[in-house]
């Protein structure tokens, strides 16, 4: 079992015209070092786990690297301090964006044990970025991708497809750079954006974009990259050993504004958050301060904390485990949940295999390249409803 902590930095330079996550513009949120100190008073409150080594820790937004590097390591010191040491070979992820690393930076990054870096970029069209309101152009994304290649670094790529007016060959040439610069994982986005928002117009087909996301499957797999899971490649050896963990039934800290925790103490799983909104949470860990808490419910509301049914928790690992390539052993849903459980779960996977949607390889049960394409039914099918 694997064990790791995700730290949310929420500021960024602007709201992304698509973006629906917990983040701020930092002209419009405390200063970062009120921030993080509410995160260290944070670490220390809470006891929901035992100190343990860590294999994984992830800073994500937001734009971490917009923040003052000092104040990114100095949380994990303090995680340190409280017990939470890095194993020999653990994975430390911070989210950049171009324009925001410059050499000094990343020598304090990289001094500080952080190894693996996701760039959040989207595209290398100007035009796109104006429309989607991202600050950084092109040429910004270059510099900082030629950066990370000159130190020989691990970092990821996130690229966004289906955006309006984008085209094939657009997307082609997205691609071609990332994998030239040294991209070692990949990250495909498609636009998910509700009817009436300004970004719904002249996107490309539904058809149009199934084939992008063909275009990108195979030409990952012509340059050697592996999709392990549905909306990710990595060369082999480069998976994202932080999100594997979220997907593998392992637990996990998230710490800061709306980040999410997941414990294995109950009989099937207790989920809890904080909350999404800077005031709220800013209160809930000034209220608290000099206390130590061993129960999420001794310190959040019942509307921050979920202990897990049965049935929730079997959709879950069903879930998870089918997004990676490496799929779901009946092994693995035995142990937690019993023969019987088995016998049902069983009964629905084979209705998808002849829908052609899942196969079984290898003890293991996988999604078909139609099965990915068509997830949502998949996952449709292997939601539980009553407790089992």
């Amino acid at each position: 079992m694997s064990f790791g902590v995700y730290i949310h930095i929420p500021y960024c330079i602007q709201r992304c015209s698509y973006c629906d996550f917990a983040t701020y513009v930092q002209s419009e949120i405390l200063p970062p070092s009120q921030y993080v100190d509410l995160l260290n008073e944070e670490i220390k409150q809470h006891s929901f786990f035992q100190p343990q080594p860590l294999d994984t820790i992830y800073f994500g937004g937001g734009t971490p690297s917009l923040i003052e590097a000092s104040l990114i390591v100095s949380l994990i010191s303090a995680l340190e301090k409280r017990g939470f040491v890095r194993s020999p070979e653990a994975e430390v992820t911070i989210e950049i964006n171009p324009a925001t690393v410059d050499e000094r930076k990343l020598e304090v990054y990289l001094q500080h044990g952080i190894n693996r870096f996701s760039v959040g970029a989207q595209t290398f069209d100007d035009q796109l970025l104006k429309r989607v309101k991202r600050e950084h152009n092109a040429e910004q994304t270059l510099q900082t991708l030629r950066l990370l290649k000159k130190y020989n670094l691990n970092f990821s790529f996130d690229i966004l497809f289906a955006l309006p007016s984008q085209t094939k060959d657009g997307l082609n040439r997205d691609l071609e750079i990332a994998v030239e610069l040294g991209a070692k994982h990949i990250s495909p986005y498609c636009l998910t954006v509700p009817s009436g928002h300004p970004l719904s117009k002249a996107r490309p087909s539904d058809e149009d974009q199934v084939e992008m996301f063909n275009l990108i499957r195979e030409k990952l797999e012509d340059f050697g990259y592996v999709q392990y899971e549905i909306s990710n490649f990595s060369l082999p050896g480069f998976e994202s050993r932080h999100n594997n963990l979220y997907w593998s039934d392992d637990e996990y800290w998230g710490l800061g504004l709306s980040a999410h925790s997941y414990s294995r103490e109950s009989s099937w799983g207790t989920r809890f958050w904080n909350p999404s909104n800077i005031g709220s949470y800013q209160a809930l860990i000034q209220s608290h301060s000099g206390k130590i808490y061993e129960r999420p419910d001794q310190s959040l509301d019942a509307s921050h904390f979920e202990i897990l049914k049965s049935n929730q928790s079997l959709t879950d690992l069903c879930h998870t485990f089918l997004r990676r390539s490496l799929g779901l052993s009946p092994a693995v849903v035995e142990r937690k949940f019993g023969a019987r459980v088995l016998r049902s779960v069983e009964t629905r996977l084979t209705k998808l295999r002849e829908r052609e949607l899942l196969h079984f390889d290898g003890g293991h049960w996988r999604l078909t390249s139609q099965g990915r394409l068509m997830s949502n039914l998949v996952f449709e099918e292997l939601t539980f409803l009553e407790p089992v």
